[in-house]
């Protein structure tokens, strides 16, 4: 496969178990490379074997788990401010504390910050994640299953945050997701993976034109 990410969009990457969704997105984080093939960021290349290299592509992304993947043993404003005091330790604790709030605002955490993350619902588990992917004013966030384990209606309430925060920041946005009403609600662009490589690239309304029957099945339930 040979594609590029649109940066101020929101990508959704899309497939059946095994299509290789949760593999390509590893290589595109930085935890394990492709076993063939090269990621670019812009002309240069990610070596996965460079410490500097995976370093230095960590301080431009963030990452939201799918299972959130907070540490329990932390409150809420310490797992966000973890990126920072790895990636960027040199920040003066004022400007720490200042990106913290910030992002805790961003998703609707105001005042939430001394609590750990067992006493948060589920959604709330979810945003606090999302803040902490964006505590580094990263390039690209990537999101693993973001409505995993979600009601419809916080699920919804998810996805109508990240497409506020794409819109109104210019965030750049890849999902992995198999929900489709998700899909609906956030895609700008969608990636089908079937077979060996990328069975569809294109918009949700070249998608519902499209003639593949495949791609008409899987998406449209036809």
């Amino acid at each position: 496969m040979n594609f590029s990410l649109l940066p101020g969009r929101i990508t959704v990457i899309v497939g059946e178990s095994g299509a290789g969704k949760s593999t390509l997105l590893k290589a595109l984080i930085g935890l394990s490379p492709p076993l063939s093939g090269d990621v670019y960021w812009g002309e240069e290349r990610i070596d996965y074997e460079s410490e500097r290299s995976l370093a230095a592509l960590y301080r431009r992304i963030g990452v939201l788990y799918q299972n959130s993947a907070l540490l329990n043993s932390l409150t809420l404003y310490e797992n966000i401010a973890l990126p920072i005091r790895i990636h960027r330790p040199e920040t003066p604790r004022k400007d720490e504390e200042d990106r913290v709030h910030e992002v805790l605002g961003m998703v609707g955490l105001v005042g939430a910050d001394h609590k750990y993350p067992f006493e948060l619902s589920g959604g709330m588990r979810k945003r606090a994640a999302l803040a902490r992917s964006m505590v580094l004013k990263p390039e690209i966030v990537f999101c693993d299953e973001p409505s995993a384990g979600l009601d419809p209606l916080t699920a919804s309430g998810l996805d109508d945050l990240l497409r506020a925060l794409q819109t109104s920041r210019g965030m750049t946005v890849v999902a992995v997701t198999h929900e489709l009403r998700s899909i609906c609600r956030i895609a700008d662009r969608v990636l089908l993976l079937h077979g060996d490589g990328i069975r569809f690239d294109g918009t949700l309304p070249e998608m519902e034109k499209s003639a593949d029957e495949y791609l008409r099945s899987f998406f449209l339930r036809t």
